[in-house]
């Protein structure tokens, strides 16, 4: 072969490394079906770690994502997080037009850099470097390339190969390769409709998936943690903070935490051991000691977040807390569980996902999971009483819609156990309405309600206590946005933490609430609780349906008639019910001028398939529609 033929082949070689290089810069080469309903497309996300042992990690990152519009400015991802053990060794982003041209290259000292803590936090070690980049024209590309070397190895990153809803991804790779003597588990979730490619050689493992299209969200689905496909991985063998140990399940896990990262805290002070002695003296009943201990925490300590090294999984000592009156969720957990100890009542320190979408942890992939810690009261006859110890106004054993229906991690000197927390059921999700609505002869309205409130519908009123008058006034008005004009007359609110109840008394009136039309009136039944809410029209669901609480609302109201007045027609008696859950309401006449309105709505907690979701949204109109049902009058 002579050199002019070699060299016309190197130079096509290299055209062709080229353009396959710019093929990712520039958006004309996006397929279609990844542009539908995206905002952003992963051209290449690449993922490399390299566990050097079981305290050092090195994890190289190449992210290539193109923005087509403005909403997709969030999915760039151009931050790195590090502290005193998770250093940056490199790190820089290279910016691209619409046609794949070069037009900015930001370096490592060019990166924003600020503490990584919001303002609840007191101090913390944690920072983050992040792209600070506004684009002059849509769509552009981003390059981002990251090296960190980490000492802390309890933490491996999972492999996301998309991790929001409207992001498509072209190609997204991992890889972790780990010495001999470390033992290297994965769980892999969500692939059912995915197509993952898997490799695995010694001390080594891949994946690769290529052209997810884009997710859009839909009403009453499963949160996006849940449904996105990832790949967990960790290492039996781990270092947090220089701490090293070996885990094989969960048992071993609570073992580890228990020993290494709570006993050595657990240093209450004499004297407060005494306080709580006094406190409890005379008491038999645990759960009253526990009341009474739980309240004590409540007024003498705050929650504040502290994330500095080992402290960002290690509680304060107990005694650090009895003396500064504050800590994280951590440190005020550990805290409760030595004061209940003083006062002979057993609890034990618990992990757990906190947020309202219900994760639990994974119950069959022991690894550092979870955001948040709890207490547990374990019940030999009863269900066990969860404590939210970060809150001075949570009553004693609510956790409400954030630590809810999950299962979580019980930590014991004998080991850890998953265990599922309090659900609460539709009967306790229950709300109850007492009213009396007076109309006058010219079609106005005065009414006087009591609303009390329990389980997750208590977990979203409570806060009303909290709050200013004026505001109170406007979540009223809010609340009872369908009559127009309203005037909100008294307003007695009562946060009954004992039976864990929230009841409100309030008065109101409006001056054209009724219709009057010559001769008649049009007289709105349901003034108190009507339901508005439809969930979203959906063509082609996508998503299977979720609803993640269901509730009970049961409506009692006397609806007093004008004087001048007589009834000409009125709705039917109506009973519905389905899977999804029922509706009644019923019409009793009290005397001439009287009638009562009795009301009863409930939705059920449950997954179906998504063509059940027309149904559950037909349903909700059906509800919405009788509750805009009216009575006609006449004059008399």
């Amino acid at each position: 072969m002579n050199v002019k033929h070699i060299a016309s082949i190197l130079l096509l070689f290299s055209s062709f490394t080229i353009f396959s290089q710019e093929k990712l810069y520039t958006s004309a080469t996006i397929p279609d079906n990844l542009i539908q309903n995206a905002n952003a497309v992963v051209r290449e996300n690449s993922v490399n770690i390299i566990l050097k042992s079981s305290s050092e990690m090195h994890v190289t990152t190449k992210r290539i994502i193109t923005v087509l519009n403005k909403k997709g400015n969030d999915n760039v991802g151009a931050y790195v997080h590090y502290d005193n053990n998770d250093r940056i060794k490199d790190l820089q982003v290279l910016v691209y037009n619409a046609f794949g041209s070069q037009i900015k290259k930001v370096k490592k000292n060019d990166f924003k850099d600020v503490s990584a803590v919001d303002g609840g936090t007191l101090y913390s070690d944690s920072r983050v470097k992040y792209l600070e980049y506004t684009p002059i024209d849509y769509p552009y590309t981003i390059e981002f390339i990251c090296e960190k070397v980490n000492s802390n190895t309890a933490f491996i990153q999972s492999f996301y190969p998309v991790n929001n809803y409207f992001l498509s991804v072209e190609n997204s790779a991992y890889s972790i390769s780990y010495p001999s003597g470390i033992n290297i588990r994965t769980k892999e979730k969500n692939f059912e409709k995915v197509d993952l490619e898997k490799e695995e050689l010694d001390n080594e493992i891949s994946y690769k998936v290529e052209n997810l299209e884009a997710i859009k969200p839909e009403d009453y689905s499963p949160s996006f943690s849940v449904m996105a496909p990832r790949v967990l991985v960790t290492s039996n063998q781990f270092t947090l903070e220089g701490v090293k140990t070996q885990v094989e399940d969960w048992n071993d896990f609570g073992k580890w935490m228990y020993h290494d990262l709570i006993k050595d805290t657990q240093d209450l002070p004499a004297g407060t051991r005494s306080i709580i002695e006094n406190l409890v003296e005379g008491e038999t009943d645990d759960i009253e000691k526990a009341k009474k201990v739980y309240q004590y925490v409540q007024d003498k300590v705050r929650y504040i977040s502290v994330q500095v090294g080992i402290g960002g999984w290690k509680p304060f000592n107990v005694s650090k807390v009895d003396r500064l009156g504050y800590g994280d969720c951590k440190a005020l957990t550990n805290y409760t569980m030595a004061l209940l100890k003083a006062a002979g009542v057993e609890s034990h320190y618990t992990v757990v996902y906190a947020k309202s979408s219900q994760r639990s942890l994974e119950k069959d992939f022991a690894a550092m999971q979870g955001n948040h810690v709890i207490l547990n009261i374990p019940q030999e006859n009863a269900e066990d009483i969860w404590l939210e110890c970060t809150s001075q106004k949570f009553p004693f054993g609510f956790i409400g819609d954030f630590t809810d229906d999950r299962d979580v991690l019980v930590i014991t000197p004998e080991g850890g156990k998953i265990v599922h927390t309090k659900k609460y059921d539709v009967e306790e999700n229950l709300q109850t309405i007492h009213g009396i609505c007076n109309i006058s002869n010219e079609g106005a309205i005065e009414a006087k309600v009591k609303v009390v409130s329990k389980g997750i519908q208590y977990d979203s009123k409570y806060g009303l206590a909290f709050v200013t008058d004026r505001d109170l006034d406007s979540e009223y008005k809010e609340r009872w946005r369908y009559i127009n004009g309203l005037n909100i007359e008294e307003m007695a609110i009562k946060n009954d933490r004992d039976n864990i109840e929230f009841i409100e008394d309030i008065g109101f009136n409006a001056s054209n609430y009724s219709k009057v039309i010559g001769e008649r009136m049009l007289v709105p039944l349901n003034a108190l609780n009507r339901s508005r809410h439809v969930p979203d029209r959906y063509r082609n669901r996508k998503l299977p349906l979720q609803v993640k609480r269901g509730f009970k609302d049961v409506d009692v109201v006397e609806i007093k008639l004008p004087s001048d007045y007589k009834i000409e027609s009125q709705p039917q008696n109506i009973s519905m019910e389905n899977k999804f859950g029922s509706y009644k309401m019923e019409l009793e006449v009290k005397d001439e001028n009287t009638l009562i309105y009795n009301r009863e709505f409930i939705i059920k907690d449950g997954d179906f398939p998504k063509e059940d979701y027309s149904g559950f949204r037909d349903f909700y109109k059906e509800v919405s529609k009788k509750d805009n049902a009216k009575i006609a009058l006449i004059k008399k």
